[in-house]
């Protein structure tokens, strides 16, 4: 197949991972593949082994015109069988290209589950709008999650267009590795003998470190040696509230604010439990990435959070600190008792269930069926 891939940009991000993983994946299997990006420089762009990349020059809003000429042009010189984007702007710039190119397969690629788009704003809230309408040009749209196909068909997408492909979680790249998290651990002043807890997020209210925060606040009223870390970054002011309700519930000496970090295997491996504590996902990357290197999770219920984690992780509802900290005790618990057997555990259920493999060859299988190549 000839497919075009198109995403906003290649700065990290769960989709972005995606769309790297499966460009290099379909390369593989020889495919032609052309990545276009909306936006350049991100640091993914160095992780496309094989692929072309074209980066289409958008800089803001007022772009979008222009951009879509770009687009148009680049399918025309690449002819492709296949256009398969990721996120809604890419989605709608799709439909009109199916609209000059009735022979194009188009693939809409969905990767959210449930989100409140009031968060966001009306434009947020009219372009999603678009997309759901747009998707009737396309000929299949692939969802990540199965809690994303339920969301997708409760909002008017049509049921034979959906499928389902779970993301794929790099085990070679995530994998145990204790000494990798050494350097973070001593960074974060955590002893070895000290349990560590870590959020691994955006500062975004969607990602409810709120809960979190009060969840540690009562965990460590419990076991005083627990220590805490989020990792991520976020808007300034934000990040300013959440350290002074740090403070106010008594985390400020057990709690680290690493800010965003390059080296997930690294930060995964410092860890000795994993939270996850959303208010709405799709497919979770962190939970399958943590659990490749052997790291237990406790998550909320969101999105197929608890397909990810199975029976090797505690799922408590969204919202309840109360919860969130006893299953935190939990999975700290279960650690202390069978420890090795757990993690063997978590990362043999990344491979089983949710490998980059797997991933690909879902995919490739949906888009020679939507293009008619054998």
């Amino acid at each position: 197949m000839r497919i075009l891939l198109a995403i906003p940009s290649l700065h990290l991000g769960g989709a972005e991972t995606q769309l790297v993983h499966l460009a290099n994946g379909l390369h593989r299997r020889g495919h032609q593949v052309l990545v276009a990006a909306f936006s350049s420089g991100g640091p993914l762009e160095s992780a496309l082994c094989g692929p072309r990349l074209h980066a289409l020059g958008k800089t803001s809003r007022l772009d979008n015109l222009a951009v879509f000429r770009r687009l148009a042009g680049l399918a025309r010189e690449f002819r492709p069988n296949v256009y398969y984007s990721f996120l809604t702007l890419p989605n709608l710039m799709g439909a009109l290209l199916r609209l000059a190119r009735p022979g194009l397969g188009l693939a809409f690629g969905l990767r959210a589950s449930d989100m409140d788009l009031k968060r966001y704003g009306a434009a947020a809230s009219l372009s999603t709008a678009l997309e759901r309408q747009a998707s009737r040009l396309a000929g299949l749209a692939i969802c990540n999650s199965e809690a994303g196909r339920a969301h997708a068909q409760r909002q008017g997408y049509s049921p034979s267009l959906l499928r389902v492909v779970p993301n794929g979680i790099d085990t070679m790249r995530c994998r145990p590795d204790r000494a990798l998290g050494l350097p973070l651990r001593q960074e974060w002043a955590v002893g070895e003998d000290r349990p560590l807890i870590g959020l691994v997020a955006r500062l975004d209210p969607i990602k409810d470190h709120p809960t979190f925060l009060e969840a540690a606040a009562r965990l460590a009223a419990t076991l005083p040696e627990v220590r805490f870390v989020c990792v991520g970054g976020g808007p300034r002011d934000y990040a300013a509230e959440l350290r002074e309700r740090a403070e106010a519930l008594g985390l400020g000496g057990r709690l680290t604010w690493a800010g965003p970090q390059t080296d997930m295997p690294a930060v995964y491996n410092a860890l000795d439990l994993l939270c996850l504590c959303s208010q709405s996902e799709g497919f979770p990357n962190v939970l399958g990435e943590a659990m490749a290197c052997g790291v237990p999770c406790v998550t909320t219920d969101v999105g197929d959070a608890a397909l990810v984690v199975g029976q090797t992780g505690v799922v408590v509802p969204k919202g309840d600190a109360k919860a969130l900290a006893q299953g935190m005790l939990h999975q700290l618990a279960r650690l202390e008792h069978k420890g090795d057997a757990l993690r063997t555990a978590c990362r043999e259920r990344i491979g089983a269930n949710f490998s980059v493999e797997r991933m690909v060859k879902e995919t490739e299988a949906l888009l020679q069926n939507l293009c008619g190549v054998a």
